[in-house]
């Protein structure tokens, strides 16, 4: 079979080496979209738009989330219908305006309306990254290919938010942190349009040659998918949650701890090292753990990363020291490795090649809606019992999305599991 571009088509990380290194470092662009924002515009709401209520300063993160959450369904849909690379691009395009509404804008709505954008271009652009990398790897590497992918993201995530930090502490919260976005946007919109290929036809190709799964002719809708990795298959619908709830979480260490440990006296330098410590550990971390759920399998580590990421919550609330605090992120970072690229592929080994990128765009979509619920969940609790209530209720719900991981996930991998895949009614033909 050969692609539409008329080159022959292979499935492997080696044979897609070239490609899948590009799209690698597409995504770090894409992470460092959002970075830009995660040590500067918290503060910014308080100090220049005098957003004293938690609730109201973290009204960018419930529309970023909310938008993110829908886009992803659309991206999955849409790379199933019309491909992968124009929704890649239109995402660029889309997210080029950013930076300069967050330089400029005079009003919280215009903030607001920067993050709407935003979340349109993370959908686009993040939702693609992943299918296209799911596409090229084939099954036997791809929980390597995740870690690698979010790796990417979430290092640049990191990186930036250091940047970010230092710069504002010595030039101002804007404009200058958001020149970095500026650039990652252009940048990310010409190696998008010019250098990466359309991968389709590799889910094509693995859905013909490689799929053990049978399909009902005619493929399945998209209400059929979104039952299915929502509710109905055990395996998909436990990883939602899971994934929900980490973005609620990771909600909660955007908006509110940078508020927290301002309130503690941290200077705006310290805290932009606090808020890059737990994305570079969460980022590079995948570069293992995505590996070793090739090996180990998916649960045990979507489990274990769960209740590590609530004990690491919940100890950022009951201590009082830069010290501590540094040391809680990196355990909040290290369980957030073991779960965020082991989801993916979860995903990945479940759904059917013909739906598959529909069925990454439904789990992104239950995944990213936790930035908006984590933002209304913890902004009200922060207002009605304080920031430290907010941060012990946000550790509550994350242990007990490990538990429900346990109790419902199956193990996914084949290798790891040693036995056929459970065959679920709600995917039989």
């Amino acid at each position: 079979m050969s692609s539409g571009a008329g080159a022959p088509v292979h499935l492997g990380l080696r044979q897609n080496l070239a490609q899948f290194s590009l799209l690698v470092g597409v995504n770090a662009l894409v992470g460092g979209m959002i970075g830009q924002e995660r040590t500067v515009l918290p503060l910014l709401a308080g100090r220049v738009f005098h957003l004293h209520a938690v609730a109201a300063a973290l009204t960018f993160i419930v529309a970023f989330g909310a938008v993110k959450a829908t886009t992803n369904l659309l991206a999955g849909t849409l790379s199933d219908r019309v491909g992968r690379k124009p929704v890649l691009v239109a995402g660029w395009l889309i997210g080029v305006p950013v930076p300069l509404l967050l330089m400029w804008g005079p009003s919280w709505g215009w903030i607001i309306a920067a993050n709407v954008l935003l979340g349109v271009n993370q959908g686009l652009t993040w939702s693609t990254t992943v299918i296209m990398k799911i596409d090229l790897v084939g099954p036997e590497r791809r929980g390597l290919a995740m870690g690698l992918n979010e790796a990417a993201g979430y290092g640049a995530v990191a990186a930036t938010a250091l940047a970010t930090g230092f710069i504002a502490a010595h030039g101002g919260l804007r404009p200058q942190p958001f020149f970095l976005g500026l650039a990652f946007a252009g940048l990310g919109l010409g190696l998008s349009t010019l250098c990466v290929r359309e991968t389709r036809g590799h889910a094509g190709y693995e859905a013909l040659h490689v799929s053990t799964s049978a399909e009902p002719r005619g493929g399945r809708s998209t209400k059929e998918v979104f039952l299915l990795t929502s509710f109905r298959e055990r395996a998909l619908s436990a990883a939602s949650q899971a994934g929900l709830v980490n973005n609620l979480n990771d909600g909660l260490a955007w908006g509110i701890l940078p508020i927290y440990f301002a309130r503690q006296g941290l200077s705006v330098a310290r805290i932009g090292v606090l808020a890059a410590l737990y994305p570079a550990v969460w980022g590079f971390g995948q570069l293992a753990t995505g590996a070793l759920s090739d090996r180990l399998g998916r649960k045990k580590l979507i489990a274990a990363g769960m209740w590590i990421q609530a004990a690491a919550i919940g100890s950022i609330a009951a201590t009082h020291s830069f010290g501590l605090w540094a040391a809680a992120a990196v355990v909040l970072g290290t369980g957030t490795a073991m779960v965020y690229p082991t989801l993916l592929a979860t995903v990945g080994d479940v759904a059917h090649p013909a739906w598959r990128a529909s069925s990454v765009g439904v789990y992104r979509f239950w995944r990213d809606a936790g930035f908006a619920i984590g933002a209304l969940v913890a902004g009200g609790i922060a207002d009605w019992l304080g920031l430290s209530a907010a941060i012990w209720a946000v550790a509550a719900l994350t242990a007990a999305s490990g538990f429900v991981v346990a109790a419902r996930m199956y193990e996914t991998h084949l290798a790891a599991a040693r036995l056929p895949r459970p065959r679920p009614a709600a995917i039989r033909s």
